[in-house]
């Protein structure tokens, strides 16, 4: 009889003992504290707590654009704190995305330009029309981003992000210059991200409203993990209070 058991794939990231600590002595800052994490593929993961808590520190670590002081972090089955440099610049370039609070557009392209300037360098993009319109821009591509809203120009520089086809998209406080209605318009983007392309969506944030739509939420606090919950039945973005 043909064994049926198969074989579990290999968590997105794994972080073990994983400290971060900026200056020597009695001035050093520990921003992160030998924390263990580990993260499934396919989620949609809120990392939430104050300003200073360690969430934007570990998303820069695992995003491959800080190094830890010690410990570990694996992506997939490739040790990232082994990587060199270069190493670490092709691994962004071929699995990951960003998307920060301030949208960084190059202000002399249209939407559809700024998309299309990082599917120049991808190794298997998705054409630029298509980035636009799965975050509901298909119209506004020729517009430059002086002419868009600023809910319109992160949902450009999310298009932006995904028309690489990462593996993992981080986000860093996406919605943290937007308001209220604006703001779950880009969750909603995001969410959709998720789960129509399956890519391992993390979002760091201090606002709590935002836990509800997360399959997981990693509560962080003095350079810490202090709760990770699992959410059976996460909300729509559009669902959750503001």
């Amino acid at each position: 009889m043909q064994d049926q058991c198969q074989t579990a794939p290999p968590p997105i990231f794994s972080v073990a003992s994983l400290s971060k600590v900026y200056g020597t002595g009695p001035a050093a800052v520990h921003a992160l504290r030998e924390l263990d994490l580990t993260l499934p593929a396919g989620e949609l993961v809120v990392l939430l707590g104050p300003s200073g808590s360690g969430k934007s520190t570990l998303l820069n670590i695992i995003g491959g654009l800080d190094r830890a002081t010690a410990g570990r972090v694996m992506f997939q089955d490739h040790d990232l704190t082994a990587m060199s440099d270069a190493q670490l610049t092709r691994y962004r370039r071929d699995h990951v995305g960003f998307v920060f609070q301030f949208y960084n557009l190059m202000p002399s392209l249209t939407a559809y330009e700024n998309v299309e300037l990082v599917t120049e360098i991808a190794t298997n993009p998705m054409d630029p029309r298509e980035a636009l319109a799965l975050v509901g821009l298909e119209t506004r591509g020729h517009h430059y981003p002086s002419e868009l809203s600023g809910g319109e120009q992160q949902r450009v520089a999310i298009a932006r992000a995904v028309a690489k086809q990462p593996t993992v998209l981080f986000c860093d406080e996406p919605t943290g210059a937007l308001d209220s209605t604006t703001g779950r318009a880009v969750l909603k983007v995001l969410s959709d991200v998720n789960k129509r392309l399956g890519t391992t969506v993390l979002i760091v944030t201090h606002a709590a409203a935002t836990a509800a739509m997360a399959d997981r939420v990693i509560h962080f606090a003095d350079g810490d993990i202090r709760e990770v919950v699992h959410n059976d039945t996460p909300l729509s973005a559009t669902d959750i209070e503001w």
